[in-house]
């Protein structure tokens, strides 16, 4: 029985929120990820940002990692040379999936209690955007050419679509019941949303923000990570110990694989 995400209305009152389901507080573990850069979805992201050109030397990226605080509503921002906290930027309530843009200019953050995301300047930590979404939004994705960012709302079963150049919603696609993670293909071209009460995987193309096919998985399907190479999705199945493989050529489960008690999140590594 699915127990992770919503708490009693009683829990709600207490928050000082009416009238709409919450999911419950939960600390996720990241997905391990060898690659210079890296999601770790739901908490994490990495944002490569431009530092000052010296003399002789290439000009080249520094990276600071944005961890969303849930019970504090905010979102820490670490240098990772010095592993040093730069910054601790306020968001919306209960702020939770996380994801950066691929020149690192933007983060955009899934505040799941205020039904909105958070757009942050990396240049200078601060938000510069408030975009209302669907009910409780837990997932984010930005897309590889970086024009679009994926929301997953978990209290409404939709995705909602964000043109990155506007700040506004473009798009608001219904998928299955509470919809929680999303990857989008390398090439762009597809984002896979898993839905965790309906027990399957939403397809969506994005030229079209549309619905191409919904594939059924195991038991409470919570992450999702797309290989590099685009060919295979992998679905960790919470409530059925199991990890979906997806062929992203033909859109169905080619494998079912073992795993451990309650498979949360998934990540991808360029292991050398």
């Amino acid at each position: 029985m699915l127990t992770r995400w919503f708490t009693t209305a009683a829990e709600n009152r207490r928050s000082g929120i009416s009238g709409e389901a919450r999911p419950a507080v939960r600390r996720s573990r990241l997905g391990s990820a060898i690659t210079a850069m890296a999601l770790a979805t739901g908490l994490t992201a990495l944002a490569s940002l431009p530092a000052p050109a010296t003399a002789g030397d290439a000009r080249q990226g520094r990276q600071v990692a944005y961890i969303t605080n849930q019970d504090d509503n905010t979102v820490s921002a670490i240098d990772v040379a010095t592993n040093t906290t730069i910054a601790t930027i306020p968001v919306g309530n209960g702020p939770r999936g996380v994801a950066a843009s691929p020149g690192g200019t933007r983060v955009f953050v899934a505040n799941q209690f205020s039904n909105t995301v958070s757009v942050i300047n990396t240049a200078t930590n601060g938000v510069i955007a408030v975009i209302p979404v669907g009910a409780v939004p837990v997932g984010v994705a930005v897309t590889p050419g970086g024009t679009r960012a994926y929301v997953t709302n978990s209290g409404a079963g939709t995705v909602s679509v964000i043109d990155t150049a506007t700040n506004t919603v473009i798009a608001t696609i219904p998928v299955g019941a509470t919809p929680t993670d999303v990857a989008v293909t390398p090439g762009g071209t597809r984002a896979y949303v898993t839905n965790q009460t309906s027990g399957d995987v939403t397809v969506i193309d994005t030229a079209t923000n549309t619905v191409i096919t919904t594939i059924p998985t195991g038991a409470s399907p919570t992450g999702v990570a797309v290989t590099l190479g685009g060919t295979r999705a992998y679905v960790a199945n919470f409530n059925s110990g199991t990890v979906s493989v997806i062929n992203t050529a033909t859109d169905t489960v080619e494998a079912t694989l073992g795993a451990g008690v309650n498979p949360d999140y998934v990540a991808i590594a360029n292991v050398p």
